[in-house]
């Protein structure tokens, strides 16, 4: 039995069984748009639109045009058509691309993970856009606005470009990508979140310009699961500063009480902004984060 040569890889970042799947996913969103355009997601409002939806109490302001007459002259009570608007978000991938992110294929799972929200929202006919920071003073890599299924290689050919180093903390690079951006949707931040600064006010920040948070902590194995014996020297990637330390055992669990509590504040943050945050390992199948974990969480439909 013959069969026909195989259909050429897409992109580096995943095989094209990956992308099959990705394509037909569509990102969950919470919050609602004020964009209107051609997106996929509704948003019910009174006036012309695209399909009545259905109807609500009148409230002095409304618009009378849209009051219902022949249900008035019945009821003797006004009552305002709603429709389903079309609204189109706008889906902002961050990666962070500092030095430590390119421990243990971190900085990979980000740019494996930023291709596949960027697919969805091409996908979905959302406008996308991708921003990287590394260097501190240096203005994020930007890949511009662009939409549809043409755009498609396009992501995939600026996510296979990034590299990581540099020492940027992501509270910086974050305000740096919002002096670029205009557009209510949704932000998907990749980063370890290993930083000493403010993230708590980038959130502010993020959540104000009109952006859903959703924020994925990648770690790698040996940062959840260090393994330390004997005196030793450690060197932070980034800084360059150095720590020597003797007693591991009392060193771990410090450690290990900050990285949870840490995690426990990002999913606060973002929880209380109305968005979303997951920590992985960058030893996790994509397949499994994309298709079991954050369809399970309600990140993707």
């Amino acid at each position: 039995m013959q069969t026909g040569p195989a259909q050429p890889q897409m992109t580096s970042l995943f095989g094209n069984a990956v992308l099959s799947r990705v394509e037909r996913l569509r990102i969950n969103t919470i919050r609602r748009f004020t964009n209107k355009s051609r997106g996929e997601h509704l948003f019910g409002k009174g006036g012309t639109s695209i399909e009545f939806s259905d109807y609500r109490d009148y409230v002095p302001g409304d618009d009378v045009r849209f009051v219902d007459w022949n249900i008035f002259a019945r009821l003797n009570r006004p009552y305002l058509k709603i429709y389903e608007q079309e609204e189109e978000m706008h889906v902002v991938v961050l990666i962070d691309a500092s030095a430590s992110m390119g421990f243990e294929g971190k900085l990979r799972l980000a740019r494996q993970l930023g291709a596949a929200f960027g697919v969805m929202g091409l996908m979905g006919r959302e406008r996308v856009s991708v921003y990287s920071f590394n260097a501190t003073g240096v203005a994020p890599r930007c890949l511009p606005t662009c939409r549809g299924r043409v755009s498609v290689s396009k992501v995939f050919s600026h996510m296979e470009g990034i590299e990581s180093g540099g020492d940027e903390p992501l509270e910086v690079g974050i305000e740096a990508f919002l002096k670029y951006h205009v557009g209510r949707g949704v932000a998907v931040i990749l980063s370890d979140f290993l930083t000493f600064g403010d993230v708590k006010q980038a959130f502010n920040r993020i959540f104000s310009a009109g952006l859903e948070l959703f924020a994925v902590q990648i770690l790698s194995p040996l940062e959840i699961e260090p393994e330390l014996v004997g005196d030793l020297r450690l060197v932070d990637s980034e800084s360059e500063t150095t720590l020597d330390v003797s007693n591991t055992r009392e060193l771990m669990n410090i450690y290990h009480d900050y990285r949870l509590g840490l995690e426990r504040e990002l999913n606060s943050l973002c929880q209380r902004r109305g968005g979303r945050f997951v920590s992985v390992s960058s030893e996790d199948r994509l397949e499994w984060i994309l298709f079991d974990l954050m369809r399970r969480r309600g990140w993707v439909k």
